[in-house]
């Protein structure tokens, strides 16, 4: 799979916009648009997003382009949204410096309910969600029952720090990930 490495972490059900102007992720939004086949997005750790990473997360998650326009700097302005979690097993580099990753994908677990315990974040979510509908196609309020997309929610949402962020992306558990969220909460008071 074709690696993005960034100083961000996409989450499942996120979107985020990126500004591409490094040949090789030109060639690589090109290929994905055009076999409509996502890329690899992981957390940098060590290094810069321009030239090479030094060192990366091992959980990333993988970016599909949903839209794509000229900005006004002259740059490829995309829009992504994150899909599945994978874990990154071993990478080369391409002769164009396009990291490249061998990925085994992460199990998610759909459906679970958000427990009466959790309903805060549920409620929390919802408010961002009356901000921020339009930014997220097809949402159904259904969703805020979900613990998965909850905890995603948050993840993305709540002003924490990226290696937290890394952090609960890697939880398998969405339970899991909705207690440490809950925990976080005290420091936005």
């Amino acid at each position: 799979m074709p690696m993005f490495p960034l100083q961000t972490v996409l989450v499942p059900g996120g979107y985020m916009p990126l500004q591409i102007f490094e040949p090789r992720y030109l060639d690589m939004v090109r290929d994905c648009v055009r076999d409509d086949s996502g890329f690899g997005v992981c957390l940098i750790m060590e290094g810069a997003e321009t030239g090479q990473a030094q060192g990366h997360a091992c959980v990333g998650t993988v970016a599909r382009v949903r839209d794509w326009n000229t900005l006004e700097n002259g740059l490829l302005g995309v829009t992504t949204q994150g899909f599945e979690r994978f874990t990154i097993h071993a990478t080369r580099m391409r002769d164009n410096g396009l990291m490249v990753a061998d990925v085994q994908w992460r199990p998610e677990a759909n459906g679970v309910a958000v427990p009466d315990e959790y309903q805060l974040l549920s409620e929390i979510v919802a408010r961002f969600m009356d901000k921020l509908e339009a930014n997220y196609p097809g949402f159904e309020r259904g969703w805020l029952q979900d613990a998965s997309w909850v905890g995603y929610r948050l993840t993305e949402l709540l002003p924490i720090r990226n290696l937290e962020r890394q952090g609960l992306l890697e939880l398998d558990d969405p339970l899991e990930r909705l207690q440490r969220l809950l925990e976080m909460l005290p420091r936005f008071q």
